[in-house]
């Protein structure tokens, strides 16, 4: 691979895990409702999940779901009954200090097993490997999941970050309860591309 080919590998690891999505969104919530550093396991285990799809796709995945397309239908109509479920969850979340004193965070194995069921995910690392790695060889297939597992946590640390910003003004209840539904909201919407295809 040139060294143009692995920067735009890189460049496309750290846009796509950088940009809004379940997970990204999720941490807003996560660091508004837990803080930055109880929130660090979810973020670890975005990685590790992330990084473990790509590289399982590129070596067998992607052919299993050529061979069996309803295999891919099956697994987007699961991510999307997960997600609207876990937006209820959003949108319903306990009080500040009811989260606070008896919440928790995601923990590294949630939000690695969550990875599976994230749409996103699935098109991020099929994406990179139908690009970056078209032969599917191991040795390309791990260069793309290096660049996820290299570039993820940077990316998304700045959206746990930014929920620790907005905690003081989530204060309010009816500011946390606005706060809950909106990020609700752009979990399902975040689902579009995926509503979209099936």
């Amino acid at each position: 691979m040139s060294l143009s080919v692995l920067a735009a590998l890189f460049g496309f690891a750290f846009v796509t895990t950088a940009t809004p999505g379940p997970n990204n969104l999720m941490l807003l919530a996560s660091g508004a409702n837990f803080g930055f550093l109880r929130t660090i396991p979810h973020m670890v285990g975005i990685v590790v999940g992330l990084t473990a799809l790509t590289l399982l796709a590129g070596v067998g995945l992607m052919a299993l779901f050529e061979s069996f397309p309803v295999l891919r239908t099956i697994l987007e109509v699961l991510c999307v009954g997960y997600l609207l479920w876990l937006a209820w969850k959003v949108a319903t979340a306990a009080p500040l200090k009811e989260t606070v004193a008896s919440g928790r965070p995601m923990t590294f194995l949630q939000a690695a097993a969550f990875q599976w069921v994230n749409p996103k995910a699935w098109a991020m690392g099929l994406s990179a490997i139908t690009i970056y790695a078209p032969d599917r060889s191991l040795p390309s297939v791990m260069l793309v999941a290096s660049a996820f597992a290299i570039v993820c946590f940077p990316a998304i640390s700045v959206w746990a970050w930014l929920g620790t910003v907005v905690r003081q003004w989530l204060s309010s209840q009816r500011r946390r309860q606005v706060f809950n539904i909106t990020m609700a909201t752009l979990l399902v919407g975040s689902l579009y591309p995926v509503l979209g295809s099936l």
